[in-house]
């Protein structure tokens, strides 16, 4: 089975030719806003395009040559985006790390890609660079060592001679830059859509993180053919907050630079309920965990509010649904509904829409699956989620529903110019333009990831639709056989689980066993909320995973996912783990999905016990 769409045609050489030729006919229009001192502050064009040839010329003048690889440890803020282009301006080849990155995994990183430069953004970020410098790190059991010539701070002062602030970069770059200039448009206009513009290493799911070649073809054969899908149009806000080293808000950021978007972004991820609401965007791209956190959030309101309360607000989300339902099958709405809908969206929907600006048009899931739960939930209250589907070695993107046509329970049809087939093992393969051509210095893990023919083997399990809606079912590697001989996907039940109110992560385990359990970790803002109203005490938090009334609670919520799911899937015997998983002990990848081989090698006395139960 396979799908396939066709592009229009292509404009742009490289991501600097697209980045200075937009800005050119944007002079003078606002490029995105930050917040100063407690103040939104709009940044134009003219200033976004002085900032990245004064950093280029900076790199140039400190020796950058075309083709080497400057790294980026950093969270998301306008000099991560202003350097990435810097970068590519200088003909080099840009490496991003995520700020959440522990010392030995950018040392890896840095080492593997042979980064001599690394912009940094504060006294934190350097820290981990100093650590690596001064005890080295573990590569396959041997120590190994960095090669980092120099350090530029976005915050805080240099602290030796191989750092300099990035106010001093820029400072080197504008003096020098009436000269370096005809280099800079001389290497700009050397760079085709077949050069290499970034390695991107994979979040380590299954072991060691690969550094993945992606092209400026690759980006732009990606965002050329996003925008033809009325995403996003020129003018309108994204806001931003989601790490600019994870490929999917890359995408979304060189889209807004195609497209000419103003981009909010946000301060940290513990303002994202103020600030969103004080940016009003059109546009908010997130990875499923924010989006089941709202979810949970809005339902714990719901039991919170009272009898009246949650009756209207019960009474609003069925009619709401019974809406979403109609609009999905592209029906009219009755007279009756359309005047039912106008009251819950008085009483409810627009109350909860204020509380994200007023004015989100979309909102964009990838990384990872959202439940169809999630989705119809949001659809509901008038505020629509569209699911994409992609990997780092992607670009990071092979499938999107639309605004005018999507699926819930799908990622959506082949974007323009992608290729997709299903193999005799369910699993999706893929081709197009914006797929990545192998990992950095790894060929026997290209060789096992691309075919002979150039097929792309993705790793996981789908099916294509009539109308060429593809679902996925799960990781292959994560498919779990019961020694009863039943497939199971973990994912699905995980996702399940986690939609309920009490519970924050879930894994699923069952490979070669005799029926499925479950790791589970709390909710405990939620599950406060509970033993507060149900007057259970509880000194601290490893007390309330063993108070018998919320084993108990959470018991009842598993047995309404088993409700739904058949005997041989259904969760057998389930463990409250004390503690929520986290990046820092190794558990959740920067993008927050869990490492599942962490996990259950960790646990395996629990896991053990159950099986003995």
């Amino acid at each position: 089975m396979s799908a396939d769409s066709k592009p229009r045609g292509t404009t742009f050489r490289s991501l600097a030719h697209m980045y200075f030729d937009r800005a050119a006919v944007r002079a003078g229009r606002p490029r995105c806003r930050v917040k100063r001192d407690g103040a939104w502050r709009e940044i134009l064009w003219d200033d976004d395009v002085t900032a990245v040839r004064e950093m280029a010329a900076g790199l140039v003048e400190y020796g950058l040559q075309p083709g080497e690889r400057v790294a980026i440890l950093s969270g998301t803020r306008p000099e991560w985006v202003d350097a990435d282009i810097a970068i590519y301006a200088c003909g080099g080849v840009s490496v991003p790390i995520y700020q959440s990155n522990l010392p030995h995994e950018c040392g890896y990183i840095l080492a593997n890609s042979g980064s001599r430069m690394c912009f940094v953004e504060n006294a934190k970020q350097l820290a981990k660079i100093r650590d690596v410098q001064r005890h080295g790190f573990e590569i396959d059991g041997a120590r190994a060592t960095i090669d980092v010539v120099l350090l530029v701070l976005m915050e805080d002062e240099p602290d030796g001679a191989d750092a300099i602030a990035l106010a001093d970069l820029r400072a080197r770059g504008r003096a020098a830059l009436e000269r370096v200039q005809p280099v800079l448009d001389a290497r700009i206009a050397a760079i085709g859509r077949d050069d290499l513009a970034t390695i991107v290493y994979t979040s380590g799911t299954t072991g060691p993180p690969k550094g993945v070649m992606q092209t400026h073809g690759n980006h732009l054969a990606a965002i050329e053919a996003v925008s033809e899908l009325g995403m996003v149009e020129e003018g309108e806000t994204d806001f931003f907050f989601l790490p600019l080293a994870h490929s999917f808000a890359r995408m979304i950021e060189y889209l807004g630079l195609l497209v000419g978007t103003v981009t909010v972004f946000a301060t940290s991820v513990d303002a994202l309920a103020q600030e969103i609401a004080e940016s009003r965007p059109h546009l908010v791209p997130s990875v499923p965990r924010i989006y089941e956190k709202i979810y949970a959030r809005i339902m714990g309101a719901r039991r919170q509010s009272g009898v009246v309360r949650a009756a209207i607000f019960d009474w609003a989300l069925g009619v709401g649904r019974e809406r979403s339902v109609r609009q999905q099958r592209g029906e009219a709405l009755p007279l009756l509904l359309s005047l039912q809908v106008m009251i819950a969206d008085r009483l409810v929907f627009a109350r909860v829409r204020e509380t994200l600006g007023g004015r989100v048009r979309l909102m964009v899931s990838g990384g990872a699956p959202l439940a169809r739960e999630i989705m119809e939930f949001f659809h509901a209250f008038g505020l629509l989620i569209l699911e994409g589907y992609g990997l780092t070695e992607t670009a990071p993107i092979l499938t999107c529903n639309r605004p005018d046509r999507f699926k819930f329970g799908t990622v959506g049809p082949a974007i323009p110019g992608v290729s997709l087939r299903i193999a005799a093992d369910g699993e999706i393969l893929a081709k197009g333009p914006n797929i990545a051509s192998g990992y950095y210095e790894r060929p026997e893990a290209t060789a096992a990831s691309w075919d002979a023919e150039g097929w792309f083997h993705t790793g996981d399990i789908g099916d294509i639709d009539a109308d060429g809606f593809l679902r996925i079912t799960d990781r292959k590697k994560d498919l779990i056989k019961t020694s009863g001989g039943k497939y199971v996907a973990p994912q699905n039940i995980e996702n399940l689980l986690k939609t309920q109110l009490h519970i924050s992560q879930a894994v699923v385990i069952g490979d070669n066993r005799k029926y499925v359990v479950a790791l589970l970790t709390l909710d405990f803002d939620e599950v406060e909320r509970y033993a507060a109203a149900s007057g259970i005490r509880v000194q601290d938090r490893a007390a309330v995973v063993r108070n018998p009334e919320i084993t108990a609670l959470v018991a009842r919520e598993v047995q309404q996912v088993n409700e739904r799911l058949a005997s041989y899937e259904s969760i057998k015997y389930f463990r409250i783990l004390e503690r929520d998983f986290s990046q820092e002990a190794g558990e959740l990848t920067p993008s927050l999905k869990v490492k599942r081989k962490v996990v259950t090698e960790r646990y395996r006395d629990v896991i053990d016990e159950m099986y003995e139960a």
